[in-house]
């Protein structure tokens, strides 16, 4: 028969391990829908508590599932919110043009929406002139920006004609431009279930919005991003891809990540979340100089 001192161990013993299970729960992640200034409705998700928040914004043709893992990594320590971009996802369509500036107000509505006031937000490909657009927008609350493969990467964004020529295949036969055009993202060592993963995915893309966000990557490039350089300044960091890992970085604000291609979050992304977490602390400490 068990002794009162052992009934009372007992009790604690099962205690401590329903709060030590309660503790390492994952939080509960919110989802909402928020109109843009256009009247575009926006899908979104938040999760987890603390600041900066972190606000992920994914790259063209993609989905914020696309952040699950850094999603997973973030969520204990901050609060992190990821979104569908108009035409993207879960969020409407109806834009007669997909620009840069629509899909930044796209963030600064959600980012209203849970009145956040202090945010890094960190954008993948196409997301990081969103990124710069939704920084232009929301001014001050933007405590850092984290271009992901998307600046100082060494491409030579078309212009003019060249940019007319180069989104002219995805307009003839987008499935297979769009699956071509994935694959040569990767290095030969990739993973080759993401690889056919994110091929599929481009390739069912919604050809209408895919080729007019595709248009106005380039106008941003060509008109837009010296502003927004000059206007984010020190508050620019960026993650970069270097496929064989022999590269240097093409400026003081870039981090390269050796041995991936272009989607770098997907590829390793414990590496990734690392680089990222540290970045995030430098913002959060108010680094200044690069």
């Amino acid at each position: 028969m068990p002794s009162r001192h052992s009934a009372v161990f007992t009790s604690l013993f099962f205690s401590l391990l329903l709060l030590t299970a309660c503790a390492k729960a994952p939080p509960a992640a919110v989802t909402g829908s928020v109109a843009s200034a256009d009247g575009i409705p926006i899908k979104y998700e938040s999760v987890g508590r603390g600041g900066p928040a972190l606000v992920f914004i994914h790259c063209w043709t993609c989905k914020r599932g696309f952040w699950d893992d850094q999603v997973a990594y973030f969520s204990n320590r901050y609060q992190v919110v990821w979104l569908d971009l108009g035409g993207h996802g879960e969020s409407g369509l109806g834009r007669k043009v997909y620009s840069m500036s629509a899909f930044g107000a796209d963030v600064a509505a959600v980012v209203e929406r849970l009145g956040l006031q202090q945010v890094v937000l960190i954008g993948h490909s196409m997301g990081g002139p969103v990124a710069m657009e939704a920084e232009k927008q929301l001014g001050s609350r933007v405590i850092g920006v984290v271009g992901v493969d998307t600046f100082y990467t060494g491409f030579a964004y078309p212009k003019g004609s060249q940019a007319a020529d180069f989104v002219k295949p995805f307009e003839g036969d987008f499935p297979a431009t769009a699956d071509k055009f994935i694959r040569s993202m990767f290095p030969p060592t990739a993973d080759k279930a993401l690889v056919e993963r994110l091929a599929r995915h481009f390739a069912a893309g919604n050809q209408e919005v895919a080729v007019s966000a595709m248009k106005q990557i380039f106008v941003w490039f060509e008109s837009d991003s010296e502003g927004a350089f000059q206007r984010v300044g020190q508050r620019l960091r960026n993650i970069n891809a270097d496929p064989k890992g022999d590269s240097k970085p093409l400026h003081a604000s870039v981090v390269l990540i050796p041995g991936v291609g272009h989607f770098v979050a997907q590829e390793k992304p414990a590496e990734f979340n690392r680089v990222l977490d540290e970045l995030i602390k430098q913002f959060a400490a108010g680094a200044g100089k690069i």
